[in-house]
């Protein structure tokens, strides 16, 4: 059960991170959602809530690590097309996150599951798609007005998503 939902959450964010371009992330966005992951384990809150902020870290994370690699111009990466640096970034910070929990036994425990789905793989799932659609969201309030709405939308919109999603899937798994 543990590698079949460990290769079910791979494949998802596998095909979903492609279906956005990458959308360049600052520091202060990434540290925002790590800063609400840290401080959701801190209070003992429910690994379907800090899921959805662990998944949009490992996003975060991944497309940020892709705007540094494009900047220092590695000759190899001249070779290698956006999408797949992308899906590799995110491969790599996967790894980096889940097997470490994984190993401490933290996602895979049988009593802590939601809809027999390890909840703490549920919320990233559901986390990393939330924050792929606040960053989508951004992108296209630009596009259509022609500049951002207010000032700091950019790291607003996703911190702002994640919210009120974790507010709802608080109020579900209740």
């Amino acid at each position: 059960m543990k590698k079949l939902t460990a290769l079910l959450t791979g494949t998802f964010l596998f095909l979903l991170v492609p279906v956005f371009p990458a959308y360049a992330q600052c520091p202060v966005c990434a540290l925002a959602v790590g800063a609400g992951l840290g401080l959701s384990r801190y209070l003992g809150i429910d690994d379907a809530l800090s899921g959805i902020w662990a998944g949009a870290l490992v996003i975060s994370i991944s497309f940020w690590f892709c705007n540094w690699l494009k900047k220092k111009s590695y000759k190899f990466l001249r070779f290698i097309r956006e999408k797949y640096l992308i899906y590799l970034s995110v491969i790599i910070w996967t790894a980096f996150t889940y097997i470490p929990l994984w190993k401490a036994g933290i996602i895979g425990h049988p009593f802590n599951v939601i809809w027999n789905i390890d909840k703490l793989i549920f919320g990233s799932v559901t986390g990393a798609g939330v924050f792929l659609l606040a960053l989508y969201t951004d992108k296209k309030v630009r596009k259509i007005k022609g500049k951002q709405l207010f000032n700091y939308q950019k790291i607003i919109l996703p911190v702002s998503f994640l919210v009120i999603f974790s507010i709802i899937m608080y109020l579900v798994t209740k």
